[in-house]
């Protein structure tokens, strides 16, 4: 078996039988990951987006300090390509499917930038330099990602209650909190409208409440149909102390108990409903009220190098060639250019073959 790592494009110069045939080079492989693989150009982009990444985190870092981690963060891009083929290919091994997510997110960046319609949106992002369904498939390859580490790493952690009570005895200081509500809303305004407008927003949110009383989901009635800014984060305000709301609402707020939610109220700019989410007592909180805090932390803690020896195991499994000179970058040794026939892998206690785990030319 031959490696070719450059792909050329043969082109017919004009002017008859006896016209040459100019081959351009016009992408370079710089590695396959089982039947998929990473181009040059694959490379480039990740770096692009990862300047950008790099200056958002980093605002108000000098360029200096800019171009150093970008220059760290660089050498782990084609590493982290690979990682993501394998997470992307084992995803389409399970039959994930996650289009209704890729539509739902796509629906949500359309929303936060005001644009009316996925049309809109597809020629924004066309005029923006970018192939429209290369952004769709980051998104799609993204999510399935994020779903492949929440069932294969993730879905594998369990916490015992001995765990939860070891950290949080450890940690009490953490758990000290000023009296505070965490709340939700649905928003309809009135900005901008006639008293026969206004009359039928105020109708708007009396069957918004209705909903909300017959057990709907706040959230998704927020998306829906709040006119507010929180609408793409299902309604999610935030956490506010007490003495931080507006006086009106902080006495009913604040006298509610989690899940519990206001009657339609009129403010300056609309109508207002505020459920809250979670509230806390003043000092610090019960180990009960605090667990998911908790779970989450040693969920993170756990993540990284739980995920790291997964991607250990599922780079064993497969049959990853990295261009010689890409070797370093991708953090395996490299060997000299050889030809080989391929290999049968063989068959495991389970009847699965096994890849062979890493070939380098």
């Amino acid at each position: 078996m031959r490696i070719f790592w450059t792909v050329a494009l043969a082109l017919v110069l004009p002017g008859g039988a006896g016209a040459q045939t100019d081959k351009r080079v016009v992408e370079d492989i710089v590695a396959r990951v089982n039947n998929e693989i990473i181009t040059l150009s694959d490379m480039q982009r990740s770096k692009g987006s990862l300047r950008r990444e790099v200056e958002e985190d980093c605002a108000g870092c000098s360029q200096a300090q800019i171009a150093a981690q970008l220059a760290e963060r660089e050498k782990s891009v084609l590493k982290d390509l690979i990682d993501q083929s394998l997470l992307v290919q084992r995803g389409k091994d399970m039959g994930l499917n996650v289009e209704p997510d890729v539509i739902k997110q796509l629906d949500e960046i359309r929303q936060k930038n005001n644009i009316p319609d996925m049309e809109t949106l597809e020629r924004a992002v066309t005029e923006s330099g970018l192939v429209f369904e290369d952004f769709k498939a980051g998104i799609r390859n993204r999510i399935l990602t994020q779903e492949v580490i929440r069932r294969e790493v993730g879905g594998r952690m369990n916490f015992s209650n001995e765990e939860l009570k070891k950290y949080y005895e450890a940690h009490q200081k953490e758990f000290e909190r000023p009296e505070m509500v965490y709340v939700s809303e649905l928003f309809v305004t009135t900005e901008g409208k006639t008293p026969e407008e206004i009359a039928v927003q105020e109708q708007r949110i009396k069957v918004l409440h209705e909903r909300l009383k017959n057990g709907e989901e706040l959230a998704e009635l927020a998306k829906r149909f709040s006119d507010g800014s929180t609408a793409a984060q299902g309604g999610q305000l935030g956490g506010f102390e007490r003495g931080k709301l507006d006086k009106a609402l902080e006495d009913v707020v604040f006298k509610l108990d989690r899940g519990q939610f206001t009657e339609p109220v009129r403010t300056q700019t609309g109508f207002l409903i505020l459920r809250v989410d979670i509230r806390y007592e003043a000092g610090i909180q019960p180990l009960e009220k605090v667990e998911n805090e908790i779970m989450n932390k040693l969920y993170m803690d756990k993540m990284q190098p739980g995920l790291k020896e997964y991607l250990v195991t599922l780079r064993a499994e497969s049959y990853i060639l990295v261009k010689p000179e890409y070797a370093d970058a991708a953090t395996i040794n490299s060997t000299p250019i050889v030809e080989v026939e391929p290999v049968k892998a063989p068959e495991d206690e389970e009847g699965k073959k096994k890849r062979k785990r890493f070939i380098i030319f």
